[in-house]
């Protein structure tokens, strides 16, 4: 054996990108390439004693939990027999103490550990939660529903004695994610829900990635200490919209979240994050995204108010606010359900992306405001304006078709637009890299379709079709023909 293989460093790293690939039968005629990476580093750990170190702690690095059930005696043939069922588990009876010492056989070497299947819940009821340790631990994903079985004496901390014990991190966790499996799971609104959250949040020390509901604003305090974390996301659609607890005098203002990169909320209606951004700064933020079920017209200018405001204008490259659900009301259209959205986003200069889908109010948008905007956005790459409108809009091809000078990279364009019209009285350039063009138009019939091919064609030749609305059938028929007879001519050219 060469020397260096007996160097362990270089026999992991040998060994990470070490598969087996496989065709395996799928159907009378078809393949599907299986790759065997575990079965691979398995067999290296047999092969001989200087293998089996640094195959083994690959082996077991990234597991869930179901792989440490498989060192259980009585539980290995259930898991492992051919013909085994996916509610193997169902009437198993729980783990008992002894079988604990077989079900961390090998906990030291996970460094990655996913805790989420529903149906293997109840193999842990009986089992006192300080026997559970896994010292080498750095990622987590966990349900709500483990929460109260998980807590070794590495990862305790202190909690109230109302507080039943809780999954927490060691100082040395760097990414946790908490979910809730369904909506009977949900966390609630109660105190100890959001205290059981936030206890787990604030015992994490060197968090780099954080995903899990709503916690308390202590935690959040907590987090913009932390230089280690890159990426938050917070809320689910199932969890408590409104703020836990309101915002005390001397929590306020956080410290600025100086390394937070992306940020995301997943909320049923908007305050809580409102709230997190009035009293927030990131200063290197690159990426924010809010999903919530709701957002009103003044509360969407409150949110865009305090995104402008949160130090990130040098930095932030994308920008998504999806709010998809609305209620129907008899002034949806009206002047008084508008707003001026877009200036608020003027000042993010190195802007790539924006993506804004809200369904319950009118996003002013017309031919200056998208000229002054796309000046503003000299990156831009990705805008996507949907609202509620159910009138025409303002914007003309014509303001198109200026705005797209000004940015040359732009991929996509999806906005409203006025189809009653197609006259273009602009210099006409070729803008080479827009590749999707949906606009929706409320016009049935439009004017001139094949005019308006022949400029779509000319100047932006890697449009195929016209997106966003049935109505632009007849353009995308035009449109078809001119490429078709341009593929036929320089064919025929080529032959020549």
């Amino acid at each position: 054996m060469h020397q260096a293989l007996l160097v362990p460093e270089v026999l992991l790293e040998i060994f990470a990108h070490v598969t087996e690939v496989i065709l395996k039968p799928f159907g009378p005629v078809r393949f599907i390439v299986v790759v065997l990476y575990r079965e691979s580093l398995a067999a290296l750990a047999t092969t001989c004693r200087a293998f089996h170190e640094p195959a083994m702690d690959l082996l077991w690095d990234e597991i869930e939990i179901e792989s440490l059930l498989g060192c259980v005696t009585r539980l290995h043939p259930l898991i492992y027999c051919s013909g085994r069922l996916w509610n193997w588990a169902e009437g198993v009876r729980p783990l008992s103490t002894d079988e604990v010492h077989q079900f961390l056989r090998h906990s030291a070497r996970v460094r990655s550990l996913t805790i989420i299947s529903n149906r293997l819940l109840h193999l842990f009821s009986v089992i006192p939660a300080e026997l559970y340790d896994f010292p080498r631990l750095r990622s987590l994903t966990i349900s709500t529903r483990y929460m109260n079985l998980f807590l070794s004496h590495t990862l305790h901390v202190a909690i109230d004695e109302d507080l039943q014990p809780i999954v927490t991190c060691c100082a040395t966790l760097e990414h946790l994610c908490v979910i809730t499996p369904d909506a009977l799971d949900a966390v609630d609104s109660t105190v100890d829900a959001v205290s059981r959250i936030s206890l787990i949040v604030r015992s994490c020390k060197q968090l780099i990635t954080l995903s899990c509901p709503l916690f308390d604003w202590a935690a959040w305090r907590h987090l913009s200490n932390l230089p280690t974390l890159t990426t938050l996301v917070v809320g689910d659609t199932r969890s408590d919209p409104a703020p836990p607890c309101p915002l005390e005098r001397d929590i306020a203002n956080f410290s600025p979240f100086s390394n937070v990169t992306a940020l995301s909320f997943m909320l049923d209606s908007a305050p809580y994050a409102i709230a997190v951004m009035q009293h927030s700064q990131f200063p290197s933020l690159k990426e924010f995204k809010m999903d919530v079920d709701f957002l009103s017209s003044p509360e969407a200018e409150q949110l865009f108010r305090a995104l402008s405001n949160c130090k990130a204008c040098k930095t932030l490259e994308k920008i998504i606010v999806l709010s998809l659900y609305h209620e129907y009301d008899d002034d949806d259209d009206t002047p008084n359900n508008s707003l001026s959205a877009i200036p608020h986003f003027h000042c993010f200069t190195q802007l790539q992306t924006l993506h804004l889908a809200c369904f319950n109010f009118c996003i002013n948008l017309d031919d200056d405001i998208l000229l002054e905007a796309m000046s503003t956005w000299p990156h831009m790459r990705d805008l996507e304006i949907e609202d509620l409108r159910m009138h025409y809009s303002p914007i003309t091809f014509r303001g198109i078709f200026r705005a797209l000078h000004l940015c040359p990279q732009l991929h996509t364009l999806q906005v409203p637009i006025d189809g009653t019209a197609v006259n273009i009285d602009v210099e006409p350039i070729q803008h080479t890299s827009l590749r999707v063009l949906e606009l929706k138009t409320l016009v049935s019939q439009i004017a001139n379709a094949e005019a308006l091919a022949r400029i779509i064609f000319s100047c932006l030749p890697r449009i195929n079709e016209l997106g966003g609305i049935a109505y632009w059938d007849e353009v995308n028929m035009h449109l078809k023909s001119l490429k078709d007879a341009a593929l036929h001519a320089t064919g025929t050219a080529s032959n020549t």
